[in-house]
């Protein structure tokens, strides 16, 4: 029997990280679902996403359960089956959390939701396994230990290879790993969690004691503030945009007109500003700047189309143009880098734990 021949695998120049302290290496940027694969987009314009971002060295893609009630997940594995991927070339994460059936135990991080949902997320995917599942929010109502057994058995199924946490409390995260550690199994790698130039005081201070103690990985969206990064807010709500649309951010495009508001305007302005100076766009820049931190493991896009898609694959070109000195004239302009932790007295830490 004659084996599918695939040519050999090029990165195309995507820089690649290592997911926290494992050994999986993700793209420095990937892609997700949420709201788009499979919600706003779905049939030929996803296949066209997909294959650009993988012929764009993109091999990362995101999704959950909970996606479009589970349309992301059948979107996304009907096109990597057709696209006839290699399945080894790719780096397929999900979620598990709010279900899609809304029944009494569909959902939430019982031992039983945990094992069901990875198998329908798994059916939806026609795939065999998963590399990461995330706990898509920790379940107060579940003891934690049956949380850790439970993904290590799916892991030890084979149904997925790591597990990782999303939108978890830092003291949760570490339980899990006390957990883990005090029955000898698998602990998480990595959380998925919102960061960028407007919010970061979790994932630049809550977590740091995690990257430090833990080498925790980061899988990172909303990493334009759902667009506001971009620029296209600047003097209004475009017709089509997000914030135009999609009911859970109407209540954003009303906060433009506050003084908080305003003033992240005025501040997306300033750092246009610092783009144009560097031959690039607010976009680019805004991701260029996460991909800076050490602690950002990928940084998850979400787009609508290919040309939006390239427009967020430009932070590849401006990333090494990015100086010491553009750093600090971004931080004088964001305002709002976490304090350090009080020391009282003793030699100040920054927010990763150094000197």
């Amino acid at each position: 029997m004659s084996q599918t021949q695939y040519p050999p695998y090029d990165t195309k120049g995507m820089p690649f990280r290592r997911l926290g302290a494992s050994g999986l290496r993700v793209p420095l940027l990937s892609l997700g679902g949420w709201l788009t694969l499979g919600g706003s987009v779905t049939g030929d314009p996803v296949k066209e996403i997909i294959q650009t971002a993988f012929e764009s060295g993109i091999n990362m893609f995101d999704t959950a359960e909970a996606y479009a009630k589970g349309k992301s997940e059948l979107e996304m594995g009907r096109v990597i089956k057709e696209l006839g991927y290699k399945r080894s070339d790719l780096v397929i994460t999900t979620k598990l959390f709010w279900g899609t059936r809304g029944g009494p135990n569909d959902g939430g991080l019982s031992r039983k939701h945990i094992i069901e949902g990875t198998q329908d997320s798994l059916e939806r995917l026609q795939m065999t396994y998963v590399d990461v599942i995330f706990a898509h929010r920790h379940d107060r109502t579940v003891p934690m230990e049956e949380i850790v057994r439970a993904f290590n058995y799916v892991i030890e199924k084979g149904w997925a290879f790591y597990w990782g946490t999303s939108e978890w409390s830092a003291q949760e995260i570490e339980e899990a790993h006390h957990v883990a550690t005090k029955l000898n199994l698998i602990p998480p790698i990595a959380e998925q969690m919102q960061h960028n130039m407007f919010h970061r005081e979790r994932p630049e201070k809550e977590y740091a004691p995690l990257y430090k103690n833990y080498g925790y990985g980061t899988t990172v969206w909303s990493p334009l503030a759902a667009g506001l990064l971009t620029g296209k807010y600047n003097d209004g709500i475009p017709e089509g945009s997000r914030f135009a649309t999609e009911a859970m951010f109407k209540s954003n495009a009303s906060g433009l007109k506050n003084e908080k508001g305003l003033a992240q305007i005025a501040k997306v302005k300033e750092l246009t500003k610092i783009a144009e100076s560097l031959g690039s766009t607010p976009t680019a820049l805004a991701l260029a700047w996460l991909a800076k931190n050490p602690n950002t493991s990928t940084i998850i896009l979400g787009v609508t189309s290919v040309p939006q898609l390239k427009q967020n694959l430009e932070a590849l070109k401006v990333l090494p143009k990015i100086t010491d000195e553009h750093l600090a004239q971004i931080e004088k302009i964001l305002d709002n880098k976490p304090e350090p932790f009080p020391t009282y007295g003793r030699p100040a830490l920054d927010v990763y734990g150094k000197l």
